[in-house]
C-alpha cells in the first residue's frame, strides 16, 4: 500500500502546473507553504483585486520546471540551494531575492504521543519497529536533506536508512504518517501544525542541520507589476502573522 501511495504522489508531482491567465501572478512555492500561502494569497486578492495562481511541489522539482522554461513569476524555495541554482542561470530578477521565513525540523508520529528529547540516546529503530520513516527525497528536497543531515548528526542515519520511505515532497511524507502508513516521519513544524492526525514526537536541534530558510525572488518571466507587489506583500505584517500562526519562523527583516 505504501508503495502505491508513493507512486501516486510521484505521478501527481509530474503534472505540469497550469499556465496563469492574463493578469494572474503565478507563484511556484515549496509544498510546505501550502495552506499558509493559500491564506495569504486569498487575503491579497481580496484587497487588491489581482489574482494569484499557486503551484506547489518540492523545491527541486519547481526549480527544474523553471530551468525548463515554465513561465512563473515568483519562486519561493524551502532552501537557498535551489534559489542559488535559479540565480546562477540568470532566471531571477537581480535585487529581488529576499529571505521571508524560517522553520523548525521535527519528528512526527501518527496519533497522540508525548514529546521526547532527540539526542544520542534516542532509539529511533525501537520506535519504528518494522515500520517506515517517511521523509521527503533526501538528496533533492530540502526537508529530506535537512532530515538526513539531522539524523547523521545524531549518528542514526546509517541504521535507519533502509527503513526510510522517500516521498516527492514534505507534504507527501506528512500524508503517509497522517493516514498511518508510516508510524514516524520528518517534516517541518508548520506541516505538523497543519495536520491534526499527527503529533510532534521530538524537535531536532537547530545545530543538527543547516538553518531552514525560505528565499523568494521575482523571476525574469514576470512582466506584470502585480508580481512584484505580491512578493512585497509576503513580507508585510499581515502575511507574516498568517505564516507565524501556522508554525513558520518569522525572520528579522533588514
Amino acid at each position: 500500500m505504501i508503495l502505491r501511495r508513493l507512486a501516486l504522489f510521484a505521478l501527481l508531482s509530474l503534472v505540469a502546473p497550469m499556465p496563469a491567465l492574463a493578469g494572474d501572478v503565478l507563484v511556484f512555492a515549496a509544498a510546505s507553504l501550502r495552506g499558509a500561502m493559500d491564506q495569504v494569497a486569498e487575503a491579497w486578492q481580496a484587497e487588491t483585486g489581482h489574482s494569484v495562481t499557486l503551484s506547489y511541489a518540492g523545491s527541486s522539482a519547481l526549480a527544474r520546471q523553471i530551468l525548463a522554461g515554465a513561465p512563473a513569476d515568483i519562486f519561493v524555495s524551502a532552501a537557498p540551494v535551489w534559489m542559488d541554482v535559479i540565480d546562477a542561470q540568470g532566471l531571477s530578477v537581480a535585487g529581488s531575492r529576499v529571505d521571508i521565513l524560517g522553520n523548525t525540523l521535527v519528528l512526527i508520529a501518527h496519533g497522540a504521543v508525548a514529546t521526547v528529547p532527540l539526542d544520542a540516546d534516542f532509539d529511533l529503530l525501537a520506535r519504528l519497529g518494522d515500520g517506515r520513516l517517511a521523509m521527503a527525497l533526501v538528496d533533492a528536497v530540502p526537508a529530506g536533506q535537512y532530515g538526513k543531515a539531522a539524523l547523521q548528526t545524531l549518528g542514526l542515519w546509517e541504521a535507519v536508512a533502509p527503513q526510510v520511505a522517500q516521498a516527492d515532497n514534505v507534504r507527501a511524507a506528512l500524508a503517509l504518517v497522517a493516514v498511518g502508513e508510516a508510524p514516524l516521519g520528518i517534516v517541518y513544524a508548520s506541516d505538523a501544525a497543519a495536520e491534526p492526525r499527527v503529533s510532534v514526537l521530538g524537535i531536532f536541534a537547530p545545530g543538527s542541520h543547516d538553518v531552514i530558510t525560505y528565499p523568494a525572488a521575482l523571476l525574469s518571466e514576470a512582466d506584470d507589476p502585480a508580481a512584484a507587489a505580491f512578493l512585497q506583500a509576503l513580507q508585510q505584517p499581515d502575511a507574516q502573522a498568517i505564516f507565524a500562526a501556522q508554525g513558520f519562523v518569522i525572520l528579522d527583516q533588514p
